[in-house]
């Protein structure tokens, strides 16, 4: 897939084939009390499987949703029936949310024919697009390889070597007042504020509020631009906890930059209490 998003048209043309994979990545903050697996029991896109980024993950640690092991990866989404001759469309419940971050985690495991659906659930419905519920079938496993592409993770060590360095700009994509410090994080016990030197570009400033899909090349860039980025710069997303900074690597994507790595940590790890050095206010 040349493009990191397909329409809902696309996704209804090709929905029967047998190479192509459709996973519903609902996921919600913990302050929504939504259940992404319950939503989809309820409602979902024919042939549809659930990922739960919660449950692939890394277990072994305290932040939310880390990265797994490539071989972890692979028997998931080999479980989910994804195998790699498959083309994957990922899409959400909000529109264009918490789906690129699955998106990035193919990617980060080897597997490039993944795609994002433009608008997702909320596009889909409102096209009169037919949905199913019920108790989801059990899919038939797939051999599944992957193979892990450091390029496109950050950990810690390399964020603050990045804004110590300046070898790369840190783009933050939480709301305005999170960045601020002026509103307090979803999760319990993070600091308010964001890294030294960072930049802001909330990710629902990518998106179309009415259509739920993604601003087209010149407009992302633009943004970018009016928060003080440069996308011909190396780049590194970061968010709350590595969910919604995907949806900037995504934009960034779609507008011809490819490849920008995620901090997987993001405000999860640097917001803790005894985590390195944060400003308030708006970026500098």
């Amino acid at each position: 897939m040349a493009d990191p998003l397909v329409s809902t048209a696309w996704l209804a043309a090709n929905l029967d084939r047998p190479d192509v994979r459709v996973l519903d990545a609902t996921w919600f903050l913990p302050d929504m009390k939504r259940d992404g697996r319950a939503e989809h029991a309820e409602r979902r896109i024919p042939g549809a499987v659930f990922f739960d980024i919660d449950a692939i993950s890394d277990q072994d640690t305290t932040l939310p949703h880390m990265l797994p092991s490539p071989q972890e990866f692979a028997a998931a989404v080999g479980a989910l029936g994804v195998g790699n001759g498959d083309a994957v469309v990922v899409y959400d419940a909000q529109g264009i949310w918490s789906a690129p971050r699955v998106w990035w985690m193919f990617r980060v495991f080897g597997h490039r024919d993944v795609a994002v659906l433009d608008g997702g659930l909320p596009r889909w419905l409102a096209e009169g697009r037919p949905v199913e519920s019920g108790p989801p079938p059990t899919p038939e496993p797939r051999p599944f390889r992957a193979a892990y592409d450091p390029s496109l993770v950050r950990g810690l060590a390399d964020m603050r070597a990045a804004l110590e360095t300046g070898a790369a700009q840190v783009v933050d994509a939480r709301s305005a007042p999170r960045f601020a410090g002026t509103a307090p994080e979803p999760r319990p016990g993070l600091r308010s504020g964001h890294m030294p030197g960072a930049r802001n570009v909330p990710f629902g400033e990518l998106i179309d509020p009415e259509t739920k899909t993604m601003l087209p090349p010149d407009a992302i860039l633009a943004r970018f631009r009016t928060a003080g980025v440069d996308p011909d710069r190396p780049l590194v997303t970061s968010c709350g906890s590595g969910v919604t900074a995907c949806v900037l690597a995504l934009a960034l994507e779609r507008a011809g930059r490819p490849g920008v790595p995620v901090y997987d940590g993001s405000w999860a790890e640097w917001g803790a209490a005894d985590g390195p050095p944060i400003e308030t206010g708006p970026a500098r």
